[in-house]
């Protein structure tokens, strides 16, 4: 039996659609107010079946932090693959961050080994690794160091795969994938799909900065891949980065707004700008109550270059990613499709 967390999520959503569709028994872990209709609306963009496939998913209601259930849960379970996390750049979530990514991981980690999971695969991040000082580029060997700079998320990455390691050391079998920004469909108001919004919206700023890009599509097919029994007994305890290239911010806004027939950005929103934006934001959710809408942690590094190196699982695993051009059209395509059906209007455009 295969287990998924965070079947609600962007990656998660993608890979419950991979597994369906294999004909596989998949159980998805689900808190008892989730929102399961994102979860049909990802499937319709792939599937006219996406009603059929949808219902055969086995939903289970749990929280990740109560270890008792978990270990109810993953009674009778052969794969996990886990995908819930915590996505926040706001300094008021720092500790329920940490504490849901963390403790979270370490409970469902806990539960495996208790109950003789076979296969376990655990998506990190990016950010759970660490920097290269010559500019070369980010690979599985680089690893995180501790500093001041560090975002409460890549905090929260970095001692979540921490307790995979410690439960690779307690026997348990384990991939941990590492991806870039995870490009796809879904909910346009939150995460990576949100810049889709904001250059159809009109954003007028652009940054300098680099780091990598990886489709959705490509994530939900790399675990799968890896969790094969003949692939994950050749790749276990091990970590792959998922990065399908390298791009600046620039050229990523660009390609967004030629998909969409927006204008594209024209305004280089240095170091400085972004500095003075973030406090603005912060001055102003004071009187206002609401939270900023840009932080400090949210555009630390968007004039940094940092490179990654996705050819592991490509030479490893025989596995090949999407072009990055095509996905960034595709997605522009779903976005255009859904602004036309919430807004009939926007055809005259």
């Amino acid at each position: 039996m295969i287990f998924v967390t965070g079947g609600t999520g962007l990656v998660g959503s993608h890979l419950l659609l991979n597994l369906v569709q294999s004909g596989k028994p998949v159980h998805a872990l689900r808190r008892a107010n989730s929102n399961l209709k994102s979860v049909l609306k990802i499937f319709n963009y792939y599937s006219d079946q996406a009603e059929e496939l949808f219902h055969q998913i086995q939903w289970v209601e749990g929280d990740i932090l109560d270890y008792h259930s978990m270990e109810e849960l993953l009674d009778g379970v052969t794969d996990v693959y886990h995908c819930a996390a915590m996505v926040s750049f706001h300094p008021n979530d720092h500790d329920s961050m940490l504490n849901n990514n963390v403790k979270g991981t370490a409970n469902l980690i806990d539960a495996a080994i208790f109950n003789h999971v076979k296969r376990f695969c655990h998506v990190s991040s990016i950010a759970a690794l660490g920097k290269t000082q010559d500019g070369t580029e980010i690979n599985e060997e680089t690893y995180w160091t501790p500093s001041k700079r560090k975002s409460a998320y890549s905090l929260s990455k970095f001692f979540s795969e921490m307790e995979v390691w410690r439960g690779i050391e307690e026997g348990l079998d384990a991939v941990i994938v590492n991806p870039s920004i995870i490009l796809g469909p879904g909910n346009w108001d939150i995460g990576s799909p949100k810049l889709f919004q904001s250059i159809w919206k009109g954003m007028k700023y652009y940054t300098k900065g680099e780091t990598g890009f990886v489709d959705v599509l490509d994530v939900a097919s790399a675990m799968t891949r890896l969790m094969q029994a003949d692939t994950f007994s050749a790749n276990k305890n091990q970590r792959f980065i998922l990065n399908a290239g390298n791009m600046s911010y620039q050229d990523f806004f660009y390609q967004i707004a030629d998909g969409l027939q927006r204008p594209r950005p024209k305004n280089f929103a240095s170091d400085l700008i972004l500095h003075v934006a973030w406090r603005a934001a912060r001055l102003a959710s004071f009187f206002s109550g609401k939270r900023p809408v840009i932080t400090r942690e949210a555009v630390s590094g968007s004039n940094t270059i940092n490179r990654y190196n996705g050819t592991k699982i490509t030479t490893g695993v025989g596995f090949q990613y999407r072009s990055l051009n095509t996905t960034i059209q595709n997605i522009s395509q779903l976005f255009l499709k859904d602004v036309e059906q919430l807004t009939p209007a926007t055809k005259k455009r």
